[in-house]
């Protein structure tokens, strides 16, 4: 897909799995297990999906996926398969992690951000070795002292060698990172989280990661119990939402399994999505 000179291709970071209740938060079981089908340990599928752009001569990757120098019990605890599916997609779609030029996180937990490391046999490095990784400064600085609550999601090996080799490029607030490509904080799931916008062409793509992680988060009170800001995620949502909407953007649900890409509708009083293509 083009919007104007901006190219978006979608990356798909592979499956894995989380717990339905958490995902649904205060909403009862027998309402989200319509839409999302839990497995016999009360899962529901995932995916971690992830974006190619290339815009002003520079190769971007949002997201990096999941963490795979996970030890065995966690990958199988969230049904993380072995190998690297969006170091494969990247590959299919013929760029090597060396041409990449800038990789944004939207935030640093490990379904996100654990493909900016790999594992060489040796230590933990950059995956991206020539790119600026973007992030807000606050995430950064949280990931390095987690809440209780939070902290079984930051794995410093995602992080802490970017650090080493300053590679980090760090963002406070809304940043334009290129013509057309900005980040702004959608704050909520927590406090340092941020959306990626692309504009081009008079079309908007929005990249929204855990604010929508699937489609069945697109009613205002469908949020997770993994959001350390649940009131503050609907603040958010209450604004994002409409703009979407009635903007016509083109939204990236982080996490959906079967539909990463939608347009939005209102129709008789209820939202309605639009799947869009993002390789056609």
């Amino acid at each position: 897909m083009h919007l104007g000179d901006i190219e978006i291709k979608y990356l798909d970071g592979g499956p894995f799995a989380l717990d339905g209740g958490a995902m649904f938060g205060v909403v009862p079981k027998n309402l989200w297990e319509k839409k999302a089908s839990p497995d016999d340990r009360n899962r529901i599928r995932m995916r971690a999906n992830s974006l190619l752009v290339r815009a002003a001569g520079k190769t971007i990757v949002v997201e990096t996926g999941n963490d795979t120098k996970l030890e065995a019990k966690l990958k199988h605890i969230y049904g993380i398969p072995d190998g690297n599916p969006l170091l494969d997609s990247l590959h299919k779609a013929g760029v090597t992690p060396r041409e990449v030029d800038i990789v944004i996180n939207t935030h640093l937990h490990f379904d996100h951000a654990g493909g900016n490391t790999h594992f060489d046999g040796v230590r933990i490095v950059p995956t991206y070795p020539r790119a600026q990784y973007i992030v807000q400064k606050s995430e950064l600085d949280h990931a390095f002292h987690p809440t209780e609550r939070d902290r079984a999601s930051y794995f410093p090996g995602n992080y802490q060698p970017l650090l080493d080799s300053r590679q980090w490029d760090l963002a406070d607030g809304s940043l334009e990172i290129l013509p057309g490509i900005s980040v702004e904080p959608i704050p909520g799931h927590n406090a340092g989280i941020q959306a990626v916008k692309l504009t081009g062409g008079g079309k908007t793509l929005v990249f929204v990661a855990d604010l929508l992680p699937t489609r069945h988060h697109i009613p205002l009170p469908w949020i997770m119990a993994y959001d350390l800001y649940p009131l503050q995620t609907l603040e958010t949502k209450r604004k994002w939402v409409p703009q979407i909407v009635k903007e016509g953007w083109i939204v990236v649900f982080g996490h959906d399994p079967d539909i990463a890409a939608a347009t939005l509708h209102e129709r008789d009083g209820k939202i309605e999505i639009e799947p869009v293509d993002l390789n056609r």
